[in-house]
């Protein structure tokens, strides 16, 4: 199978930041907190690409924060048409995506860039891939939800999603109880334990 989406890819979260500035990363997208000053850490990299999205890592409404909706789901589906399209093709490039920790909307977005880039790979295969690239995933539900309707997958990217936080518990408990600290208790029923 041809892989669209294969440069090096990188998930991390902010305190990672600096130990990549020597990786040679030429398109950033960052998601931060809405309230979070500008990142300094990328004045250490090299020429490189940097979109910013601000949201709040929630999936259910809180006051004051910002829940992620369609709009922010489409700016990163607009990021990866744009790295697709770029001029330099054949050039080796380098996508890191960060949120915070690293985990939830980082990896939500991650998923998404890659079902864009591979819509023929199955949505089982783009998780194992994402794992690989970030063992402790958990993406935001609500993002891969609005990345299915938006990528016309009919489903079977949170369907797949379910599978992946059934294994994510059974291979990292501490997730049950961080979750449930975070409020995230909607995506502990939605794992499917096989």
């Amino acid at each position: 199978m041809d892989l669209a989406f294969q440069p090096e890819l990188t998930v991390c979260g902010i305190d990672e930041l600096p130990s990549q500035s020597d990786r040679n990363v030429t398109h950033v997208l960052s998601i931060i907190d809405p309230d979070r000053a500008d990142l300094e850490a990328f004045s250490a990299y090299g020429h490189h690409v940097r979109t910013t999205l601000r949201f709040h890592d929630i999936i259910t409404p809180i006051p004051g924060q910002i829940m992620p909706t369609h709009d922010h789901v489409k700016a990163v589906l607009k990021f990866g048409e744009d790295f697709l399209s770029r001029q330099d093709r054949t050039a080796r490039s380098h996508v890191l995506v960060h949120c915070h920790m690293g985990v939830s909307r980082s990896t939500a977005a991650m998923i998404t860039l890659m079902a864009q880039a591979n819509p023929d790979e199955t949505a089982e295969a783009l998780f194992a891939r994402l794992v690989k690239i970030r063992p402790q995933a958990w993406p935001n539900s609500q993002m891969v939800a609005f990345a299915d309707d938006q990528l016309g997958r009919n489903g079977d990217l949170s369907a797949a999603l379910s599978r992946h936080y059934g294994r994510q518990i059974e291979s990292q408990p501490q997730f049950r109880d961080w979750m449930t600290r975070l409020g995230r208790q909607a995506e502990l029923k939605m794992a499917i334990i096989e």
